[in-house]
């Protein structure tokens, strides 16, 4: 028998095909993609005794064993010094400080963006993140979109998986780009001896793009302008090193800098065909203090 703790469920027939993630989150215990992400993460779940990944297929029949999830917090709106720099019925365009994590996970409970968007009306998409489309990293700052309602979450997908969504960054980087302007082409997916990493060399790759321009040359260092075609997890981070130009102030993929308590990486510039009105909506974000100084120190 497992420890009251754990939880044993038998895949039905009819869940043959399904991936585990999806199995996981129509689990009542679980209950959403989120919790079930979350499990997987902590490498809690086996299937017939053995850790398998998200995606694994299940056939029916075999033997799940996970964590029995604790009941989450519910959701309350908070004041985490948030600035809204558009909105309307269906959508607002919010731009993040660099610290804080979008949405709930562990050990990130409370003060995350979902619980700052709340009180704008963020709503649509999974109970754990409403109105979140898309993502930053922690330790990135800018700008991101959030839905208002179910029907714009939906459309707002659309716009993401129709990479019409634009999103444009800089980038600070150790190193002299060999042309003034790229492009890399170069699938990522967790890492296959650090999970806590994404990398090129996965047993999961999925398709990334990315497209950089040099704005500034400063000796060692280069100031890049950043686009993004895809947006897998950590893409500008992990490609920017693999061409070897890694970010100043990441900790894991680029190169520490002792005067500098973040990655210099912010989501500057975020545009798109609005989904009701048809109308372009253009944002712009400046850089951040601390890196704005940071630049003009090197300059």
């Amino acid at each position: 028998m497992p420890p009251p703790s754990r939880l044993r469920v038998k895949v039905p027939s009819e869940a043959a095909g399904l991936r585990l993630d999806r199995f996981l989150a129509r689990l009542p215990e679980v209950g959403s993609r989120a919790a079930a992400e979350r499990l997987l993460a902590s490498s809690s779940v086996l299937v017939d005794g053995s850790e398998a990944g998200k995606s694994a297929r299940l056939a029916g029949g075999e033997e799940v064993e996970l964590d029995r999830p604790e009941n989450a917090a519910p959701l309350e709106p908070q004041e985490i010094g948030l600035r809204v720099v558009y909105e309307d019925e269906h959508l607002l365009v919010v731009d993040k400080p660099a610290g804080v994590v979008v949405h709930p996970s562990a050990g990130h409970e409370t003060g995350t963006l979902v619980h700052g968007v709340l009180a704008h009306g963020a709503a649509g998409g999974e109970a754990e993140r409403p109105g979140i489309v898309h993502r930053l990293d922690r330790d990135t700052s800018g700008l991101l979109v959030v839905a208002r309602s179910e029907e714009a979450h939906e459309r707002l997908k659309r716009l993401v998986q129709r990479r019409r969504l634009e999103r444009t960054y800089l980038a600070l980087v150790r190193g002299r780009p060999r042309s003034r302007a790229g492009r890399i082409e170069a699938p990522i997916g967790r890492d296959r001896r650090d999970p806590t990493r994404q990398s090129l060399d996965t047993d999961r790759p999925r398709d990334a793009v990315t497209h950089f321009e040099l704005v500034e040359q400063l000796d060692e260092y280069a100031l890049l302008r950043v686009r993004l075609e895809t947006g897998r997890t950590h893409q500008i981070r992990v490609h920017l090193t693999a061409i070897g130009l890694p970010v100043v102030g990441d900790p894991v993929y680029g190169v520490p800098e002792p005067s500098l308590e973040r990655q210099f990486l912010h989501a500057t510039r975020l545009a798109f065909t609005h989904p009701f009105t048809g109308e372009r909506v253009e944002a712009e974000s400046p850089l951040p203090l601390e890196l704005s100084r940071h630049l003009e120190e090197l300059r």
